[in-house]
């Protein structure tokens, strides 16, 4: 029997939520999932834009992921945007709590992976950016990129 690959292969990560939020710290957690939906990650069909952690009932879960349908699914096929649940030490479930707690910090999924064969989430604490910090990363990659074309030429 082949040894499973081992290391890291990102499938999708969630570009907005650095536009949109300033990452305080993340942390790894595993992922419930159903055989179909592990088919379509395995493709690449899955979308993490708006989604976000939430604790409910000393639990932790996961909202408005898209995971297309698999195509070769029969009616056993799931339910794209199903809430799925996230699988965190009660400590670090605990840690989280604290943290959301405090206004204006949210739970935002960052990156969706598989680590050898299973897959898993990096769940970012996150606090919102205003439109001037938005404005200012803009304007600090339009620099970048211009002073890059400079060296480029000469």
């Amino acid at each position: 029997m082949p040894d499973k690959e081992q290391g890291e292969r990102t499938v999708t990560t969630n570009r907005q939520a650095f536009h949109d939020y300033f990452v305080e710290e993340s942390l790894e957690a595993g992922i419930v999932l159903t055989g179909t939906e592990i088919k379509s990650i395995r493709d690449g069909k899955v979308n993490l834009r708006g989604a976000f952690a939430r604790v409910r009932n000393g639990e932790l879960w996961l909202e408005g992921m898209h995971i297309a349908p698999y195509e070769q699914g029969t009616y056993m096929n799931h339910e794209p945007m199903r809430v799925r649940k996230l699988l965190v030490h009660r400590r670090q479930l605990h840690h989280l709590m604290d943290q959301v707690q405090v206004k204006g910090l949210t739970l935002i999924p960052l990156k969706l992976y598989f680590k050898g064969s299973i897959v898993k989430v990096e769940v970012g604490v996150c606090r919102g950016k205003k439109l001037y910090d938005k404005r200012e990363d803009i304007a600090k990659r339009d620099a970048e990129r211009d002073i890059a074309r400079a060296v480029r030429r000469g």
